[in-house]
């Protein structure tokens, strides 16, 4: 009954991590347009409100308001037979598949850890690292506004014991997640004169080992990596991408992430083949 009521609340979450995925990369580029604006001197032109909760959610093709049976997870994507009630525009299946990926994240949470207060703490983790991969993927954007609060409550639940890694384990996981990638960062940019990566990518990796403990931080570098390689071969064979073209570290880092809090220490892994 836990599982199923975790799964539940997924997918009400999942639902609304789609929303998120979508309008807060929006809301950014308005307010760094409103800043540069602000700066240059150029008049700021009125614009009307838009954010997590204005104006409700329409179709992007139409604009048509959805109704209430328009949005409920899953299901009525699988009731419009994947199309919009208004103009009949096809629905990517994303939508669903990321209520059911987080229903399922939810689940898994409350299987290890029953409904308690670190179930919740985990999940909601699980659903930012989720959201934060989608963000990256779509727009090459990690926002602060989701990787610094997510950093700072995974000391504190590793303070209140809700993590398997103590508050001292977690602090030097938080520090030594964002200076590794610092110092690639530096050093292929001193050496290439290029930039390698963003320093989203460093702050995400602090999240990770903030999370899970300083330990589990050469196993998820070396899996995402992997990771990260594979699938830009996949992507440069199917010409989905060009060579030297900017690539997002981040989905591979949160799956990374992801496979050592399900799965344990990726790093006890690589023990066990080397």
């Amino acid at each position: 009954m836990d599982i199923f009521i975790a799964a539940l609340i997924g997918l009400q979450i999942g639902s609304f991590l789609n929303l998120l995925v979508w309008r807060l990369p929006r809301m950014m580029e308005r307010e760094l347009a409103q800043k540069h604006a602000h700066y240059s001197g150029s008049p700021l032109e009125e614009q009307a409100a838009f954010n997590l909760f204005f104006p409700r959610s329409h179709c992007p093709s139409c604009k048509a308001t959805l109704r209430v049976r328009d949005l409920i997870p899953v299901f009525s994507y699988l009731f419009l037979k994947g199309k919009c009630a208004h103009c009949n525009t096809s629905i990517s299946f994303r939508y669903p598949l990321v209520e059911i990926v987080v229903a399922l994240a939810w689940a898994g949470c409350a299987y290890k850890c029953g409904l308690t207060w670190q179930a919740l703490a985990w999940a909601l983790c699980v659903s930012a690292l989720i959201a934060l991969a989608l963000i990256d993927m779509d727009t090459m954007y990690l926002p602060d506004s989701i990787t610094l609060p997510l950093m700072w409550a995974g000391l504190i639940a590793s303070s209140l014991g809700w993590t398997l890694a103590s508050l001292v384990d977690a602090m030097w996981g938080a520090v030594a997640g964002y200076l590794s990638l610092w110092l690639v960062y530096q050093i292929f940019l001193r050496v290439t004169g290029k930039e390698g990566m963003g320093a989203g990518d460093f702050k995400l990796l602090a999240v990770l080992g903030a999370w899970l403990g300083w330990m589990a931080l050469p196993g998820i570098v070396f899996f995402a990596s992997l990771a990260g390689v594979l699938i830009v071969i996949v992507l440069r064979f199917t010409q989905k991408i060009n060579a030297g073209a900017p690539f997002p570290f981040g989905p591979s880092l949160v799956l990374a992430g992801l496979v050592s809090l399900y799965c344990g220490s990726i790093t006890d892994y690589l023990g066990l083949i080397f």
